[in-house]
């Protein structure tokens, strides 16, 4: 091969090599150019969507899980419509399925415990009730059935622990279930926390009370007597009884027959205002008796304004409207020993910081009386349970006399003897019987025959046979 042969080669070479040079360097500009891809031609592993960080849980007392949240921002509520309007709900965004998912701004809590504890769940923290899943499950089968056969247009039933103030169950009806669809709050009924959120006149629950306040000042004994008509005129007003009763009554025999006319006969041995010092020592008008949750606010008259015939009202229970929660407050200071201690919902507590009102003497001589004359359908054979019935009428803008819409209510001990738990019934509006005794009761009883069996409490006739 002759030199110029040579040469040629070589410069076929070199132009060869050149132009693989250009064209790599071509491929690899496209595929640095194109996502997800490498010189190595292999594509590069997706990055895995980032987890939500999960809303903290809502549990109860005995660790069952009342709200949780899945890693996809998903909030379910796995006890469903157990305390559901006490853990409240999230607004969330519902999916095809129906599932709420609470991913982004829209997981803020909007009632319940879900909006007072906000702060903490947001953060991821969990939050602990004082509430008894099994306890909460027998005071709503117990409402909830109640409430069905009176044909209330709602009802509570409130259970709370006499020393320590623990709200082991907080029942609400109509039931409702956080996991379902929900109409507009003010619209859908079932969204209301009736216990915490609606008013109602205590009624005869209140000459408890009344009697309490009494006896603590020395102004009666349960055995002294007054006259009873069945009706009496108080200046241009009438206070008058509707169950029959003989014409002197005890002190005893008031609560006995639910006298108004007998009560406010016993009133008028305390001066004007007596009653409501006595209120507000027992937090009956405290707006903030639940820290961090919305409590609709009491009505009552201020003190200058009461006069001979408000305090003979206020003596029955009439004239001053209050949530259950603060009715069941009150009414509990008579299960612990003359000792008023607040409300709590939450856990950890804090020691209870308790406040005297009556002595003891004062609240155990209540609970045997109660005990003594307890209506007949809020008694369990074998056990000794006393509270005090309650027919309130209510007044709804256009007076007394105007008005056919009643609260029944039944406030008692479970047991009268040494009190375990304050328990209150509240049904508004009901449409088989107004009467207290007959509609709130046996949700009482209903409740109390359960808590006491699974509390593992024996009759009295066992606990006398073993010399308790």
């Amino acid at each position: 091969m002759s030199t110029a042969s040579i040469q040629r080669v070589w410069a076929l070479a070199l132009l060869l090599l050149l132009w693989a040079g250009l064209l790599a360097g071509g491929v690899a500009a496209i595929l640095v150019d194109t996502p997800g891809m490498s010189l190595n031609l292999w594509p590069e592993p997706a990055h895995p969507t980032p987890l939500l960080a999960p809303r903290g849980g809502i549990y109860s007392a005995d660790g069952a899980p009342l709200a949780l949240s899945m890693q996809n921002g998903e909030r379910v509520y796995p006890l469903g419509r157990t305390a559901g309007q006490v853990v409240g709900y999230v607004k969330g965004k519902r999916g095809p399925d129906g599932r709420i998912n609470t991913s982004g701004e829209a997981d803020a809590g909007q009632a319940g415990v879900e909006k007072a504890m906000e702060g903490r769940l947001s953060r991821g923290e969990n939050v602990y009730l004082t509430l008894d899943s099994k306890l909460q499950t027998f005071a709503e089968d117990a409402l909830w059935k109640g409430v069905a056969a009176s044909g209330a247009e709602w009802g509570t039933l409130i259970v709370m622990e006499s020393k320590s103030g623990r709200l082991l169950a907080v029942a609400n009806a109509p039931a409702f279930d956080p996991n379902s669809p929900r109409g507009d709050p003010g619209k859908d009924p079932r969204l209301t926390n009736y216990a915490f959120e609606r008013l109602v006149e205590p009624g005869s629950t209140l000459k408890a009370i009344t009697a309490a306040i009494l006896l603590q000042q020395g102004a009666a004994r349960m055995n002294d007597v007054v006259d009873a008509p069945m009706r009496r005129r108080i200046g241009k007003d009438f206070i008058g009884d509707v169950v029959q009763h003989p014409k002197k009554l005890s002190l005893e025999q008031v609560l006995a027959y639910s006298s108004n006319v007998g009560m406010s006969t016993f009133v008028e041995r305390i001066s004007p205002g007596t009653l409501y010092d006595y209120h507000r020592r027992l937090h009956l008008y405290d707006n903030d008796l639940l820290p961090g949750f919305r409590l609709w606010a009491t009505q009552h008259m201020r003190k200058s304004e009461i006069g001979e015939f408000e305090e003979a009202t206020l003596s029955f229970g009439q004239g001053i409207s209050v949530t259950p929660l603060h009715l069941v407050a009150a009414f509990n200071t008579l299960a612990n020993d003359g000792v008023f201690v607040r409300p709590t919902l939450l856990e950890p507590l804090q020691p209870a910081r308790g406040e005297r009102v009556f002595s003891p003497q004062v609240a155990t001589q209540l609970r045997r009386v109660l005990a003594r004359h307890n209506a007949h359908r809020a008694s369990l054979r074998g056990y000794q349970l006393g509270g005090k019935t309650g027919t309130a009428q209510i007044n709804t803008g256009k007076g007394y006399k105007e008005s056919n819409v009643y609260a029944a209510l039944y406030a008692g001990f479970v047991p009268a003897d040494n009190p375990r738990a304050t328990v209150l019934v509240v049904l508004y509006n009901p449409q088989t019987s107004s009467f207290g005794s007959i509609v709130a009761a046996p949700i009482f009883r209903d409740f109390a025959a359960r808590a006491l069996a699974y509390w593992g409490t024996p009759p009295d006739s066992v606990r006398m046979a073993n010399g308790e």
